[in-house]
């Protein structure tokens, strides 16, 4: 027999949705307050069954609403709280300075209740600032000084960015709950994790059979074969989620066999962890590599065992595989480029509310912040497009806007395989897998048409490289499981899916133009 306690939730649960349900359809009253104002306010029990279902970590994201400059005099657009809104930018030299400063004024009437509010995020490339609106009037954000002549010029011609959390103030603060869990090493982090990717991607995660990891074989493991790793709980498991959504990938990590001239088993990999705690790439024995996935990795790693087709294998040059993993070695993982290999396009690349507008606006809080932090993730990567040394991000927004372009074009613009970096040339987990193939010989007779910073990990187990005959998998491949995957997990409680798997035959220019748009990631053909 149910507790009179748990029969209170039950009836408060059935209560707080009939009331919601009830309410909501009043859609032409402006009423005094709205369901979802309150939701904090009632008991968690209540509450959080209905927040989670009206939010998620997407909407701690500000979508973009418009610029205001002197050319581009008035914005309007609907709020999440106020259903009119419209800003202007006023120049004016209130302090006598050398370029004066401005009044960014903002008009908000006719919220949806009287007990809601919007939060804005306003961007230049030299400021971000913040502010929120309870009331039904003009409000206004005061400038005093532009920090120089550069930032003058830049809101003169290309205005202040601004921002609206759309899902308002409350929402907000839900969906930077929902986003906590996501890099928590617990079974919430890990479910939350789950919940994003099925939500998000239309990701399935069903059980295998136990036992969730594989007794290999390793006379049956090849050089170049590939290892594709997902990992979904802790701080790489949250990054991974995100990595995964945004460029439709089903895994977020990679490494690469190579079998030395004794036939030992080694796992080349960038983005393993040293002794310091440094992210770089080595070259690690197969057993201690497995060892450490097995027993200490603590994301809770779901592995898959690609192995090359036969073919493939018969063209891969071992030795030159061997002179590239070898002369990588220590040096550190390529934060330099690891975005550009998903942004391809200006707009087919960005889930909502994602766009260029609010990655410069993220670009900039950071360069302020740990600016060296953001010298090494893309101030070199957007030099070398430029063409420019030594220019800080703001620096470079303005290059950018004088001579004509657009930060979201110089995005797009491919990454080059032969630019060399501050320290040296920087490979992601999967460009250092492709390198390594495409100095191995597997691009050719395409090779210096082929630039493999600009591959996502989809687009890396999509290539044709890969066994197309089960009958030639390894006996011990998917041996314990009743679903016969066409590659071998090798661990993992969930049943790894790679869509796209081994389904496309390398071409010039592969992967420099293609949009990744969830949730159905459409790919043109020969992007």
């Amino acid at each position: 027999m149910a507790s009179s306690s748990s029969l209170f939730r039950c009836f408060l649960h059935f209560f707080f949705f009939f009331f919601f349900f009830i309410i909501s359809q009043v859609q032409a009253a402006n009423l005094p307050f709205h369901p979802r104002d309150v939701l904090p306010l009632l008991p968690r029990q209540v509450s959080w069954p209905v927040l989670n279902s009206l939010n998620s970590p997407v909407d701690l994201l500000p979508s973009f609403v418009g610029s205001v400059s002197s050319s581009n005099r008035i914005v309007n657009w609907k709020g999440a709280c106020f259903y009119e809104n419209t800003a202007w930018v006023e120049f004016h030299n209130k302090t006598g300075s050398e370029f004066g400063g401005g009044t960014l004024h903002i008009k908000v009437s006719y919220p949806h209740s009287w007990t809601c509010m919007d939060l804005y995020v306003f961007a230049t490339p030299y400021r971000v600032t913040w502010d929120y609106y309870f009331l039904s009037r003009e409000h206004t954000l005061e400038i005093k000084e532009w920090q120089d002549k550069a930032e003058y010029e830049y809101v003169k011609n290309r205005g202040i960015s601004i921002f609206l959390m759309q899902a308002g103030m409350l929402g907000t603060l839900q969906a930077l709950w929902d986003v906590f869990p996501l890099f928590t090493n617990t079974g919430w982090g890990e479910n939350s994790n789950i919940g994003f990717l099925e939500k998000h991607m239309g990701a399935t995660f069903e059980e295998r059979p136990q036992p969730w990891f594989t007794n290999i074989s390793v006379d049956d493991v090849h050089s170049g074969d590939f290892l594709a790793i997902s990992k979904i709980r802790g701080r790489w498991g949250g990054f991974e989620t995100l990595e995964k959504w945004v460029s439709g990938a089903y895994a977020g990590h990679t490494a690469v066999c190579l079998k030395d001239s004794e036939g030992k088993l080694w796992i080349g990999e960038s983005g393993h962890e040293n002794e310091k705690g440094e992210d770089i790439i080595a070259i690690v024995p197969w057993d201690e590599w497995w060892d450490f996935e097995l027993n200490k990795d603590d994301s809770n790693p779901h592995i898959a065992y690609l192995p090359l087709h036969p073919d493939v294998r018969a063209k891969f040059n071992e030795t030159a595989a061997w002179e590239y993993a070898l002369s990588m070695a220590g040096k550190p993982y390529g934060y330099h480029n690891m975005i550009f290999s998903w942004i391809d396009t200006i707009g087919g690349n960005y889930p909502p509310p994602l766009d260029a507008h609010l990655v410069a606006s993220v670009m900039t809080v950071w360069s302020k912040i740990q600016p060296e932090y953001a010298a090494n993730m893309w101030n070199e990567a957007l030099n070398k497009r430029l063409g420019t040394q030594g220019l800080n991000l703001s620096d470079i927004l303005v290059e950018t806007e004088k001579r004509g372009s657009s930060f979201d074009e110089l995005l797009t613009i491919p990454e080059q395989d032969n630019w060399i970096y501050s320290d040296g040339k920087s490979t992601s987990c999967i460009a250092f897998v492709l390198e390594l193939y495409k100095e191995a010989g597997l691009f050719d007779p395409i090779a210096d048409s082929i630039q493999v910073t600009e591959f996502t990990i989809k687009d890396a187990y999509s290539l044709k490289f890969f066994e197309n005959d089960s009958s030639r998998l390894p006996k011990w491949c998917n041996d314990a499981d009743d679903v016969k995957l066409p590659y071998c997990q090798i661990k993992g409680k969930y049943r790894m899916e790679l869509p796209g798997y081994n389904s496309m035959d390398p071409y010039a220019h592969m992967n420099e133009r293609c949009p990744s748009m969830p949730p159905k990631y459409f790919r043109p053909q020969n992007c």
